[in-house]
């Protein structure tokens, strides 16, 4: 497998640390709302790529945290009149039901960075001791940059150039730095809002170094990939490489892994411009498979453009998959025999394996989800020329088989729960069917629209007559 390697600008052959298993940490959101469609995606990206992983054989150690304290957690907070943890555990609560809903599956561990403040502590405490940190005058604690002398290499930018001002590293006490360039690990609490004791004073976190500090706990002092969306490049994940390096005195992470930006209507995604949508905003008008499908319609690295028409496509092409697996359950359910395999169905699931080789050929390609999804909709042509109610049950179930399983991969969910319809609903299909049969096409098509009222949409296919709910 080949990995696109942000810190060297070009594709390497994945090797593990340990043979077999994968440590990998990607940085979760900050929670004080609702989740966006662009934290939905490296969520979904790379929660793709490690399912991938595990269909590989490996063991994958997962870790993805919360943010659970920061500014605009303690801004909701004073807002509202509560403690700031009751804002950030209502959201992670919301977080995580959203991540449900797009077949997310849960990290191995979800770390909040306020259960790990004794950690950073003791990353501080190191960094100071090693000259790498110092402490100013009102107890801020600073990070020396220029005493690491690798910064910037994973954006690759110059630290001389730094100096000429980039805003993102300024904060407020700039005169009590020694160098413009350095950035906060602890800072003085202020009023009203949460902090703990530190040898340098009460205060918190800055952001940069609790993924340092959650990702040395859970992975150990290096990892195989740390991953997240190309606006941490600069300069969270390079501040994490300063102080994870300078403290643990190895490479803190082989590959980084950076999803592209999301656009809405070819426009940066901003509530001032009126195009912020939040997960749960897709959710009333999709089922969240189809943003899920859409996400993985591009490759991760590649600019994603948000819009009605887009999404309307990507539901089009999520219910032709979805539509295939039900065409084969209803084959299958009409199977009662359990003859063995013809020559010709034997020839012919030779030829479909082709399609997961190809399948895992476009994964192995720097995680190519969209040649992914392009092969299983060539594996769904094949099978719906080549499954009919000629064939055998075993033929018809490997094919089923096989596109579930590729769809699974990619976090798709295509076989759906069967739903219980209620007596009432039953009897007026059954008597539909009857009316067909006597050839009382207006009495089938009175009930066609009853149903329809009743949001069961109606659909007469080779296979038989099918309902979905509208």
């Amino acid at each position: 497998m080949k990995i696109y390697n942000t810190l060297t600008k070009q594709k390497e052959d994945f090797v593990p640390i340990e043979p077999g298993k994968v440590k990998m940490y990607v940085c979760g959101p900050t929670v004080y709302n609702l989740i966006h469609i662009g934290n939905a995606r490296p969520m979904i990206v790379f929660d793709t790529f490690r399912r991938y992983m595990e269909h590989k054989g490996y063991e994958v150690n997962y870790v993805s945290n919360f943010t659970d304290v920061d500014d605009k957690i303690i801004k909701k907070a004073i807002e509202e009149g509560v403690d700031s943890s009751v804002i950030s555990q209502r959201y992670i609560a919301e977080c995580k039901k959203d991540m449900e809903a797009m077949n997310v599956k849960p990290a191995t561990k979800h770390p909040l960075a306020t259960e790990e403040i004794c950690g950073m502590l003791d990353m501080i405490g190191d960094l100071i001791e090693k000259g790498h940190a110092y402490v100013a005058a009102d107890g801020t604690v600073y990070f020396r940059t220029r005493s690491f002398k690798e910064y910037g290499k994973l954006s690759h930018k110059n630290l001389d150039d730094l100096q000429g001002g980039n805003r993102s590293l300024l904060v407020s006490g700039e005169d009590q730095k020694e160098d413009s360039l350095d950035f906060v690990l602890w800072k003085p609490k202020k009023d009203g809002e949460p902090y703990w004791e530190s040898p340098w004073c009460n205060g918190r976190p800055g952001w940069h170094i609790e993924c340092s500090v959650m990702s040395k706990k859970y992975l150990g002092d290096q990892i195989d990939i740390h991953a997240g969306g190309e606006d941490l490049v600069f300069p969270h994940h390079e501040n994490e490489i300063a102080q994870s390096e300078a403290a643990n005195g190895k490479e803190f992470a082989r590959y980084w892994m950076h999803n592209a930006f999301l656009n809405i209507d070819n426009k940066k995604m901003s509530k001032s411009a009126g195009n912020f949508f939040t997960v749960r905003d897709i959710a009333e008008k999709y089922d969240l498979q189809v943003l899920r499908f859409f996400m993985l319609s591009a490759h991760y690295r590649s600019p994603l453009n948000f819009s009605a028409d887009l999404m309307e496509a990507a539901k089009s092409g999520y219910e032709r998959i979805v539509t295939c697996v039900a065409n084969l359950k209803y084959l299958l359910d009409a199977k009662t025999e359990e003859a063995g395999l013809s020559a010709e169905e034997e020839t012919l699931l030779t030829e479909a394996k082709q399609f997961v080789t190809r399948f895992d050929e476009a994964m192995d390609d720097d995680c190519n989800t969209a040649d992914a999804i392009s092969v299983i909709f060539e594996l769904v042509k094949f099978v719906n020329t080549n499954a009919d109610g000629t064939k055998s049950k075993a033929f018809i179930q490997a094919l089923k088989d096989e596109v579930v399983m590729l769809s699974d991969i990619c976090g798709l969910i295509v076989e759906k729960k069967e739903e219980m319809l209620d007596e009432e609903i039953e009897n007026l299909i059954a008597e539909r069917q009857a009316a067909r049969k006597e050839k009382n096409f207006a009495r089938a098509d009175e009930i066609r629209d009853i149903l329809l009222e009743k949001g069961i949409e109606l659909k007469d296919t080779r296979e038989g007559v099918k309902w979905q709910r509208v």
